[in-house]
């Protein structure tokens, strides 16, 4: 029976050059593979390392791509390895199987957003009204299922996002600072419920997932088996579970290693 494995991709298995965390001698420093362009310039990147584990994953398990991005923003992304069955995107509220939307989960996504939590016209309005032009970029709404902010980092007072955090979860959402992006979703739009469709569908018999944000911590509890990196939100709030194991390498080695617990462990299941 097949093993599952769920990984969000940004800051977990590909890195932006912030965020590649190169902090050995250049001498030292591993071989890079681009794995996503976007307007012409190289965008995120893995080791060549971690090229060649993520293929021999491919053979060894059910891998799942999963991302917050939208789809559009996944599809600029080129993994090396056999192309997925199956992808998560939109934090769970797009299904791909064979590259095309599932419209059924999705619809099924939707009534729920609709029936347990506040609209997204209401957040995006409260977004545009409290965030200040000083530091707030971009205001984005993504597959008409959330909303996100591209801010200047060093600007953002962080008394606002805390205030932000009580008035979304008042309203069934949930608040998320990545790097410079903050997410504001609802509480039922989870990673974690795609991954247990995915493993329905798959028969997986067991389940292994990677993540360091905040919204990647559903996924790694709902998983069997889970690893967080030594960046991220998790890593900052010192966040673990029973079977998670925060790991302490961080940037583009984290994903590297990450890719090499989950061999490991799909191949002694």
């Amino acid at each position: 029976m097949p093993v599952l494995v769920t990984s969000d991709l940004d800051r977990t298995l590909i890195y932006s050059a912030a965020a590649l965390a190169l902090t050995m001698p250049d001498a030292r420093a591993p071989r890079l593979l681009c794995v996503e362009v976007h307007e012409s310039k190289p965008l995120s990147f893995m080791t060549e390392t971690s090229a060649a584990l993520l293929a021999e994953l491919g053979d060894a398990a059910v891998f799942v791509p999963t991302t917050t991005r939208t789809r559009k923003q996944y599809q600029r992304i080129n993994l090396p390895g056999p192309e997925p069955e199956f992808a998560i995107c939109a934090n769970g509220g797009h299904l791909l199987v064979d590259g095309v939307t599932d419209e059924d989960w999705h619809a099924s996504v939707q009534a729920r957003l609709a029936a347990e939590c506040a609209p997204l016209e209401e957040v995006r309005e409260h977004l545009a009204t409290t965030a200040d032009p000083a530091w707030a970029r971009k205001h984005r709404v993504a597959e008409d299922l959330f909303a996100y902010l591209v801010v200047e980092r060093e600007l953002l007072p962080e008394e606002w996002v805390k205030d932000l955090a009580v008035w979304a979860e008042n309203r069934g959402w949930t608040v998320s600072l990545q790097g410079r992006k903050i997410y504001a979703v609802p509480k039922p739009l989870t990673k974690s419920a795609a991954m247990g469709e995915v493993a329905r569908r798959a028969n997986a018999t067991l389940t292994l997932a990677a993540g360091d944000s905040l919204l990647d911590a559903d996924l790694l509890l709902a998983a069997d088996r889970g690893w967080r990196p030594g960046h991220g939100e998790l890593a900052d709030e010192s966040w673990t579970a029973p079977d998670v194991t925060p790991l302490p390498e961080r940037g583009v080695l984290a994903g590297e290693r990450i890719l090499r617990e989950f061999l490991r462990a799909a191949r002694t299941t």
